[in-house]
């Protein structure tokens, strides 16, 4: 006898058709929910608010963009400061 065969007595009969009943449940829930997902949940997600632009800070410019780095110091000079 093939597993995937019904069985000819009363018991087995009402055990598939209980597994096809739960089956069918499962089936019915998950399609519920992928329908809350696209229908519900994009329609809520468009009254959202666009994020605000924020305004960008200069950035530090490089030394390459300031002219390169400053001439060599003399070694018999001092440092400049107070």
């Amino acid at each position: 006898m093939s597993p995937l065969s019904l069985p000819y007595n009363a018991k087995g009969t009402s055990d598939w058709l209980i597994f096809a009943a739960m089956l069918l449940a499962i089936g019915i829930g998950i399609a519920c929910y992928i329908i809350w997902l696209m229908l519900i949940r994009t329609a809520n997600g468009k009254k959202k608010e666009k994020k605000k632009l924020r305004h960008h800070r200069p950035r530090n410019i490089t030394r390459a963009e300031a002219g390169g780095l400053p001439p060599v110091r003399d070694p018999d000079e001092p440092p400049a400061g107070p």
